[in-house]
């Protein structure tokens, strides 16, 4: 896999979702779980 621009989004998602999962009481898990499928979509790993 290589990273571009296109891909930057989504896998910023992934950290930023996993990272609040890890850490939940600075945000719900609502929102990570949000971040983290939408960056599963973004990289193309669920179509």
């Amino acid at each position: 896999m290589s990273l571009s621009v296109s891909n930057l989004s989504p896998l910023a998602s992934l950290v930023f979702g996993i990272l609040i999962l890890m850490f939940p009481k600075f945000l719900n898990y609502l929102i990570a779980a949000y971040l983290i499928i939408v960056g599963l979509l973004g990289l193309g790993l669920i179509q």
